[in-house]
């Protein structure tokens, strides 16, 4: 069984109160031998990070998702400094711009973007970013403030907007939309991308793969992205897993398995 590792799920969320045990138990027996779990508010930074220390294959990634903006406030990007000078996360994430949703004012989206790109810049540590109808933006805002590593969840821009994220040194996460038959221009993307660019991820408990559609997402399916993945590059999948673990490892500093 090929070990793979999702590098974006949100384990520590109420969704996965009644079986955390069980799913990370499904996740491992499934060959996925690390989780990076994001942020998305101040208020869930504590439980993330004490979910994150119970468990060595669990890495803990803070910051404020733009999608949550009216939870945040100045005091949470002063607190999120402060901590992670303390517990050294991952990266700064799951921070970014979501233009898709209307409701959502861009110039404070803007905002605690930049401010949060600031602190990852002074901590030296990765982004996760969320980007919907944004890239152009992001990729702007990456290169102001010279950041130089990090991932795009969920990557559905264009080609030429990938290739220039993995050339300033990010990687693109694809994970459950790639198993439905009808993300064909995705699927297209995942096989014209480098293999250094591409990493697997499951975003549970959302955007869950085509055999669990309205269901609840899990780390365990994993091993179906890699299938698509695989198949949208006629790869094998041991190829693959291979390369996406280590481009995995590479971005968040992981260290491989004894």
């Amino acid at each position: 069984m090929p070990e793979i590792i999702d590098t974006h799920c949100h384990l520590d969320v109420d969704a996965f109160d009644p079986d955390r045990v069980e799913v990370l138990h499904n996740a491992r027996q499934a060959g996925v031998v690390a989780q990076i779990i994001p942020a998305i508010e101040a208020s869930g930074w504590q439980r993330l990070l004490e979910l994150c220390a119970k468990h060595s294959d669990l890495y803990p990634a803070l910051g404020l998702h733009p999608v949550f903006l009216q939870q945040h406030t100045q005091a949470d990007l002063d607190k999120l400094a402060a901590v992670i000078k303390r517990t050294r996360p991952v990266a700064i994430g799951e921070i970014g711009l979501d233009f898709a949703i209307k409701s959502l004012d861009r110039d404070k989206q803007l905002q605690l973007f930049e401010a949060q790109l600031v602190i990852a810049k002074a901590a030296q540590l990765p982004v996760i970013i969320h980007a919907r109808k944004s890239h152009d933006v992001v990729i702007k805002l990456l290169r102001k403030h010279h950041i130089s590593a990090g991932t795009i969840h969920a990557f559905s821009g264009s080609l030429q907007q990938g290739m220039h994220y993995y050339e300033m040194g990010f990687k693109l996460g694809f994970g459950g939309m790639l198993t439905f038959e009808r993300s064909r221009k995705l699927r297209q993307l995942a096989h014209e991308l480098p293999a250094e660019a591409l990493l697997l991820e499951t975003d549970a408990p959302d955007m869950t793969v085509a055999s669990h559609r309205g269901e609840r997402n899990s780390p365990q399916y994993l091993p179906q992205v890699l299938d698509a993945l695989a198949g949208a590059r006629d790869e094998f999948v041991e190829d693959v897993a291979r390369y996406t673990t280590d481009n995995a490892r590479a971005i968040f500093h992981l260290q491989e398995n004894p």
